[in-house]
């Protein structure tokens, strides 16, 4: 493993002096980068331990929104009154994920962070990977790709976007909240990734010693008909294969406007918002639900061993429509 120091700092602002530092890496629950730096993959020359910041606040907003510091842990966010009462969409992404050893480690600042799933990149032993070292190329192209995007990639990479939380995220239209040594940023959530194109290195849009310091949720319409649906390999500590945020508001079975994010295909999120406009003023019926589904779909390319995943997403967005449209209230 590679040597590292390490740093716990005392105020934002010393964390910010000392992530300015050229090699230095934020850590908090470390449930992430502290595999990448085990195995090789991530070699920071610093470790600067944030998990003591005064950033573990639930906090109501006043526009009726809320905001999630970045040191919450993953369970303390899915178990908040507030979070399952407003945004129960969430509430059910972060407790779909990983498993509660983990989620009581892992932080929603760190989540946003995770970098994205593919084999080649974890392993050393796969030379060609363009996320690793720009330039060698893409392993999972011609390799087994069964797990690999089929939406937004490049023929630079072809990973995927491994969270459960920040798919509800989009669906939900939360804003980052950046830190740096210049003052505070606000950041989409729908900017806040990026799609490989040609620096598949660069999962986000931060810039060196930026750190999150919390989320802010914006009040939303979306409470009582809401469904997180993940499609994956076993039913817990598995990543989606394909992952459908769905909220719905109805006036009667007439959609009102509608949220829809994917998950497990692209390196991003993936949300479309043709798809929800297709919903919007129409019942809700398998008509419409395949409407939105093809619109959300367009586009994709599959790879040898993913084709499978347009056929599952296409029914995965059905049935999270479905369930949302039944629901009534907080469900997680």
């Amino acid at each position: 493993m590679n040597p590292f120091a390490y740093a716990r700092p005392g105020s934002v602002d010393e964390a910010l002096r000392l992530g300015s530092q050229p090699g230095a890496r934020y850590v908090a629950g470390g449930t992430n980068l502290l595999d990448l730096v085990k195995a090789g993959v991530e070699t920071p020359r610093l470790l600067v331990d944030v998990s003591r910041l005064p950033l573990a606040e639930v906090t109501a907003l006043p526009d009726g929104g809320l905001r999630l510091g970045a040191m919450v842990s993953n369970t303390d966010a899915a178990n908040h009154a507030r979070v399952r009462e407003r945004y129960p969409l969430l509430a059910q992404a972060l407790l779909s994920g990983a498993s509660g050893q983990l989620r009581n480690m892992a932080t929603v600042g760190g989540n946003l962070l995770q970098r994205t799933r593919c084999h080649y990149f974890y392993d050393l032993g796969f030379p060609a990977c363009n996320k690793r070292k720009p330039g060698s190329g893409c392993g999972a192209r011609d390799g087994i790709n069964r797990i690999h995007a089929i939406l937004g990639a490049s023929e630079h990479c072809i990973a995927v976007h491994p969270s459960d939380m920040c798919v509800a995220l989009a669906a939900l239209e939360a804003v980052i909240v950046v830190r740096t040594t210049a003052g505070e940023r606000r950041i989409p959530i729908g900017d806040f990734h990026r799609l490989p194109g040609d620096t598949p290195q660069c999962d986000t849009m931060l810039a060196p010693g930026e750190l999150i310091v919390a989320i802010d949720l914006p009040p939303s319409p979306y409470a009582a008909h809401a469904h997180y649906l993940k499609v994956r390999d076993r039913s817990s500590f598995a990543f989606a294969l394909v992952s459908v945020a769905a909220a719905l508001e109805l006036d009667g079975n007439r959609v009102r406007s509608a949220r829809l994010a994917l998950g497990g295909v692209a390196h991003k999120p993936w949300r479309v918002p043709a798809a929800e406009r297709a919903l919007a003023g129409r019942p809700l019926s398998a008509h419409s639900a395949a409407d939105a589904a093809r619109l959300l779909l367009d586009g994709a390319q599959p790879y040898a061993h993913n084709a499978f995943k347009i056929g599952l997403a296409q029914r995965a967005v059905a049935l999270a429509l479905q369930v949302a449209s039944r629901q009534t209230g907080a469900q997680a």
